[in-house]
């Protein structure tokens, strides 16, 4: 198991490569490029500048996050083969320099949703929310909402740009439902795995977040049986799960411990985010610190769900508060998410020593 953190980049993360590097355990960075257009091939030379800072500052970058999906493939448009292409050239790009796994995710519009991004807790920290009444808005309203409130920072998956119409983008979508959108994405699993096993990269689909339908889009990777189906219908070691906790825990019906220890067993789980929520009511919730007691998982049970059926890929603690007046991106203080490797980091020692 390799223990990393998230980092933005030199231009969009306040957070310098040295810190990361002093939080104990931490062995890597996620990295990304968000000055590429979505569906454009990711340059060598960027990659190579990107992946070369976090070896000087004695880290490993073997994951990346972000290497969106462009909507004519979701949409299954005739330009789609195009934009494959594209991606292809990414994966055999990304690989010269170390790359290992490639974490995307298949929501159509939106790669996320919350609906406050500075929830307060009764302690005084601020997390990240999601409320369903927070949604009864205009697209527009929604949109302009968690733009408003990024602090300043640039937000994977809302791209001002591409959000600027987001009625005619929500048009595009308007004959995919969860059957198509389905069906593409396994058109492009079928297109680029080849490449994975050809270059030694791993594809892992992130849920759905939420892992239900919202504004009436369609979801196909909410439940353990799609991502069963996923990983059985383009059967390759390649083709695999990044498991947010978080997000699959969103829908309480869902067995997170059960989901984990399956996909592990399978060597389908190839990058986890591990982090707790806690939900208000309905599915309502909260990003909570990381230890059990705050949130509606029992994290014990998740690293052991990992550490027993042999999990041996990257981890991160995922999102984490503000506290002690960290201010920022949202979701992403660097206090809490240490605190978070900590504590993960504590249950797997324990749980190594309790087999020995």
């Amino acid at each position: 198991m390799q223990m990393t953190m998230r980092w933005f980049g030199p231009k969009e993360d306040k957070i310098p490569l040295e810190h990361f590097r002093q939080v104990p355990g931490v062995e890597g960075v996620v990295g990304a490029l968000y000055d590429v257009p979505v569906g454009d091939v990711w340059p060598t030379d960027k990659i190579e500048a990107l992946v070369g800072q976090a070896h000087a500052a004695g880290l490993t970058m073997e994951v990346i996050e972000s290497v969106n999906i462009h909507d004519d493939i979701k949409i299954g448009a005739p330009s789609r083969d195009r934009y494959i292409d594209n991606y292809k050239q990414t994966i055999r790009n990304l690989a010269q320099y170390g790359v290992k796994v490639i974490c995307y995710n298949f929501m159509p519009v939106f790669d996320w949703m919350k609906t406050d991004m500075n929830y307060v807790l009764p302690d005084g920290s601020l997390t990240m929310a999601f409320e369903k009444h927070g949604v009864d808005k205009s697209l527009e309203e929604v949109v302009k909402e968690v733009l408003d409130n990024s602090n300043g920072f640039a937000l994977p998956g809302w791209e001002p740009e591409r959000l600027a119409k987001v009625q005619e983008l929500f048009a595009r979508y308007a004959d995919v439902d969860d059957d198509k959108l389905r069906e593409n994405l396994f058109y492009f699993l079928r297109a680029v795995i080849p490449v994975c096993e050809e270059v030694g990269v791993k594809m892992a689909i992130h849920p759905d977040d939420p892992p239900y339908s919202i504004f009436g889009l369609p979801r196909i990777v909410k439940n353990h049986a799609d991502l069963t189906l996923i990983c059985d219908t383009v059967n390759s070691p390649a083709n695999g799960i990044t498991l947010c906790t978080g997000s699959i825990a969103e829908d309480p019906d869902n067995n997170v411990y059960e989901i984990l220890a399956d996909l592990t067993r399978r060597g389908r789980l190839h990058f986890a985010h591990v982090r707790n929520i806690k939900i208000i009511k309905d599915k309502d919730f909260y990003e909570s610190a990381h230890p059990s007691q705050y949130g509606s998982l029992d994290m014990f049970r998740v690293m052991k769900a990992l550490h027993d059926n042999g999990f041996d890929g990257y981890i991160r603690p995922d999102h984490g508060r503000f506290i002690w007046g960290e201010t920022g991106r949202p979701g992403y203080g660097l206090y809490d998410r240490a605190l978070g490797v900590t504590y993960l980091l504590g249950l797997w020692e324990a749980l190594e020593k309790a087999k020995q």
